[in-house]
């Protein structure tokens, strides 16, 4: 079987960081949170989906668990905007280089400011997209803030 080489995986090995990833069947009929996670062998709760948000000047990252909401007003709060809302689906490959369902954190065309649910601290291991459908890489949630200099709020409802 051959091994599936990302631009995030390319990017993690360049920095010597740590991962492995977990493949698992995608389904453009189930892009619920919960379809993942009964395939990879982790807890909801260590599965982050990434979210790509605006403020119609400004565009922002925020990861959070696979299973939980967004709540717009805290994240506006603790990144310094009046209100924000989701990036159009639309939009999000030309913007990031990331399609729906495989976007990640790391590696996309530019930085953005990104914010991590603060429960990400209380974790061993995180697992994200690794900027392909079906396929996340889990690595510390440590060298995931650090690399893409994320900042820990509060984000969820």
């Amino acid at each position: 079987m051959k091994k599936i080489k990302t631009n995030v995986l390319r990017l993690l090995d360049q920095q010597h960081i740590n991962y492995e990833t977990r493949e698992y069947e995608y389904d453009d009929n189930h892009l619920s949170g919960e379809h993942i996670v009964h395939q990879v062998d982790l807890e909801a709760d260590e599965i982050y989906k990434t979210l790509v948000l605006h403020d119609h000047h400004e565009y922002l990252v925020c990861c959070i668990p696979v299973m939980e909401e967004i709540d717009l007003k805290k994240l506006a709060k603790a990144s310094g905007h009046k209100s924000v809302e989701m990036l159009h689906q639309k939009d999000l490959l030309s913007l990031t280089g990331y399609m729906r369902g495989g976007c990640s954190p790391i590696g996309m065309k530019k930085k953005f400011p990104t914010y991590f649910q603060e429960d990400i601290l209380l974790l061993d291991r995180v697992a994200i997209s690794a900027g392909k459908r079906g396929l996340q890489v889990i690595l510390k949630p440590q060298d995931l803030i650090q690399y893409v200099n994320g900042q820990c709020v509060d984000v969820i409802r």
